[in-house]
Order: structure tokens, then sequence, then C-alpha cells
């Protein structure tokens, strides 16, 4: 599979259904199915949702594991005309494929987090608007700038009270002074002011409202040294949802994009007109029948209570599959909900169907769709087993599960 990785590239774009998946890979044993007429339909929704403010589609994070390229373009074909990266090496990602022919892809990049030492040069040659969080990391872009005779493209940085990456305090005026200095010299240009929110799941927390407060008056900041900012941005998928008042020029959803609630205590996918974009399948490797009292897997955390049939699924937390969801973990087998039955291991995981009708080959559902419709568990069901959030579930699925994607917007982009 790496020799055909390596081939291929790291984008595996395969046009079928996962029925068809070993005519390219062999018999894979697990894969990421990828809807992506279902992250069109969530960009189109949050375009709505918006109302009236652009829409930067986030797609950090390989777009939160759902394959960067693919799940860019349905966001574009959906509504979004922006796109946001935390890192630069996606962003090159981006431009490249709109180079090569992505020509959808065309549209403004936004980068936002960086070490010293950052490729800046190659990112404002590229077009790739970037974001500043402190004077030294502004000075090291005005730089680069000079170095290629390019104005850079910025958006400065405050941190409201996230403190985390941002200008804080007194380092924000000092930030806002070395920006006016850098775009005196024709280094820079300001064109953006954005900030993280704390709690925008927590719609009625007043750290809500003290932080847009804040940001309003890091606006004005901005007007006072003379920056026409063509866009203020601080709200995230729930913000976009839950906190109409922060909107401002455009709303930066990401969770929300792929079809999953960001406040699942507020309201469910279904509730808020998402569709989840993403299933994990994988085809059992053996079964095998058990007499009570059989211990399985490592350190026998489980025990049968009964005669029953083991199946053994071939993805375990090399393939991005939380040990924490061991003897918890959700499963669709047979059109019956599983569990895990034992620990996780590296590889595979084993399930107790009882006396379901379960043989080498059928498919299983962790979570998403089976490949005849049926739902199985939600990303959230895991999410929930494994005492963590539907965001590290879906980001952490493992590049060597192969994605697949699905939809008419597959076929039309020739995915």
């Amino acid at each position: 599979y790496e020799m055909l990785r390596s081939l291929v590239g790291s984008e595996m774009c395969i046009r079928d259904s996962h029925s068809t998946v070993p005519a390219l890979l062999g018999n894979a044993p697990a894969r990421v199915v990828v809807d992506l007429d279902a992250i069109a339909d969530n960009a189109n929704e949050m375009t709505r949702r918006a109302e009236g403010a652009a829409v930067l589609g986030v797609v950090k994070g390989d777009a939160y594991g759902h394959g960067l390229v693919p799940s860019a373009r349905a966001a574009v074909n959906g509504g979004a005309t922006w796109l946001g990266v935390a890192q630069l090496a996606e962003a090159m990602t981006l431009r490249r494929a709109a180079a090569e022919g992505a020509g959808d892809l065309d549209v403004p990049v936004l980068s936002w987090l960086h070490a010293p030492g950052s490729p800046f040069a190659d990112a404002i040659e590229a077009r790739i608007d970037l974001g500043a969080p402190s004077v030294g990391e502004l000075d090291g872009i005005a730089a680069a700038a000079r170095r290629v005779g390019r104005r850079a493209r910025v958006h400065l940085k405050v941190d409201t009270g996230l403190a985390r990456n941002g200008a804080y305090g007194d380092d924000w005026p000092r930030l806002v002074e070395a920006a006016k200095a850098a775009q005196a010299t024709g280094d820079v240009e300001v064109v953006g002011l954005m900030t993280h929110f704390v709690r925008a799941d927590e719609p009625g927390h007043p750290e809500n409202t003290a932080q847009i407060e804040r940001f309003t008056s890091a606006a004005t900041d901005c007007e006072s040294a003379g920056f026409e900012l063509e866009v203020r941005h601080m709200s995230n998928s729930p913000a976009t949802f839950f906190l109409p008042e922060a909107r401002f020029d455009l709303v930066r959803p990401g969770l929300a994009l792929y079809g999953l609630s960001p406040a699942p205590d507020l309201a469910t996918s279904e509730e808020l007109t998402l569709r989840p974009a993403m299933s994990i399948t994988a085809n059992v490797t053996v079964t095998k029948r058990v007499p009570a009292g059989q211990g399985v897997s490592y350190g026998h955390t489980y025990t049968t209570p009964r005669e029953t049939t083991l199946a053994d699924i071939p993805v375990g937390y090399a393939d991005g599959v939380p040990r924490a969801a061991s003897n918890v973990g959700p499963l669709l087998v047979a059109g019956a909900r599983t569990t895990i039955a034992g620990r996780v291991c590296m590889d595979q995981i084993v399930t107790d169907a009882g006396d379901a009708a379960v043989a080498a080959g059928d498919e299983v559902v962790l979570f998403g769709r089976a490949s005849d419709g049926t739902q199985g568990p939600s990303a959230q069901d895991w999410a929930d087993a494994a005492g963590t959030i539907s965001y590290e579930i879906v980001t952490r699925m493992s590049t060597r599960l192969p994605r697949v994607y699905t939809g008419s917007l597959a076929k039309e982009l020739g995915l």
C-alpha cells in the first residue's frame, strides 16, 4: 500500500463506492468514505446561516481528516469564498492544486499558525494571506516580502481571552504600531483582523460578550491606524449558529462543514440541518465460535458471557481508532449494533456478534453509513463512548486508510 501511495500521491481519490476499492488498492481492509455532496451542502447551509457574511471554509488538519483538496473543492462548490488552514504546508498544497487544474480553488487562502523560520517568502509569492500574532512574526513576514518584492497580505491576530496564539495585553498596541510602520514601507498590507472564541459552544456565557467587545475595540484600533480592513472575523462553527452578533464580515466554520454538530449539548447535526460526510467501514477478516468464559484480546478485559461468535475487524489505533474505545466503541455488524469486545489493538479490534450470521468479508461500520445506506453509529456516538469530542474522532483517522470520495460532486470533479 505504501508503494502505491507513493505513486499516486497522498490524496487517494477513488471514484466509486468502497465496493470497488480493491480495483486500485488491492483488498483494502478498511477505508474512509467521504460524501463530497454532504460537504457542499453543509457549506451552503453555513452560507445561509452567515446572513451576508462571507464564509471561510476551514480545511486544516487535512480537512478534519476528510482529505484536504477534495474537501476544499466541495466547500468552495457549496458556497465558501475563502479557505483557511493552520499551517503553510496545507496552504501551499491548495495553491498547487489550483495551479494544476483545480481552478475552483483559486480563492483567498489564509494560514494562521507559524513557527519562526516559516517559508513566508513562498507563501507571499503564492498569494497566501498570513495571520500575524506578534511583532516578531510580523517582522519575519515583512522581511520576506522585501526579499520577493511583493507586499504581504496580513490578518492581525488579537488575543481576546483564549490565551493562545495572538497578541495579548500590551503586545497588541505594539503589534498595531509595527504593522502601521510595515504598511508605510510597503512591505505589508493589513487586510484583516481575527481572533478565536473561548466558549462559543456556550452562547449564554458572559465571556462571549466580553470577547466581542475586546474584538470590536481592536477593530477600532485598526481603523485609527489607517488600516482598511477587508474582513473582521472571529466566528467558528458554533458562533456562526448561536452568536449572530459575532459574524462581522467573515465566518470560519470548520466542524460544521463536515456535518457534525459543534455543540451537541445544544443541537444535533440533524437539528442544525447538517449531513455528516465521513463513514468508516471495514471488512471482517475471520470469525470464530467460542464458548462462554473465553477472554478476548490483550489482557482479557472482556470475557464472553455465553457461547458466541467473535468477529475480527482490521482497524486499530494505528488507523485512528482511540484505545479509549476499548470495550465501548459502537459498531454496526450484520445489521445490528454491537461494541468492541476487549482492547483496541494497533491493527485490529474484535466484536462479540452473538448468534448473528456474520462471516469473513462482511462489512462493518464504525461510524457513518453502510454501503447499502444503513445508518450506523455516529462520530458523536464514538466521542461519547471514548470520552472525547467528535472533532478528534474524525481528524485522527490515519492516512493508512484510503479516502474514497462519493456523490455526484465527486464524479463531476473527476475524483
